[in-house]
């Protein structure tokens, strides 16, 4: 059996030889509706945690926010959106790199 190194191989090479990269972590930032008192970013947190991909969770009770890293190989900043939703929160993103 033949021995490869990722070294002695071009990029095109490594394309035809079926490896994949992974696309960097993007960040977005969502306007979350509803929330009133000290237990709902704890929820927000909860359920943005459970989408498959996020990385990181940030909430801002007074700023009524939440910046959320993940993959954007397994998530959207849609499926985000509905994650808090389907919580209880609507949201909206914000922005978005």
């Amino acid at each position: 059996m033949r021995r490869v190194t990722l070294g002695s191989m071009s990029l095109a090479g490594l394309i035809a030889a079926g490896i994949a990269f992974a696309a960097p972590p993007q960040t977005a930032t969502l306007a979350v509706e509803n929330m009133t008192c000290g237990t709902c970013p704890i929820v927000v947190k909860k359920a943005l945690e459970r989408v498959p991909g996020v990385t990181s969770t940030s909430v801002d009770f007074d700023k009524k926010t939440a910046t959320v890293t993940f993959d954007p190989d397994k998530a959207t900043s849609a499926k985000l959106a509905q994650a808090t939703t389907e919580a209880g929160f609507p949201s909206k993103v914000v922005s978005k790199p």
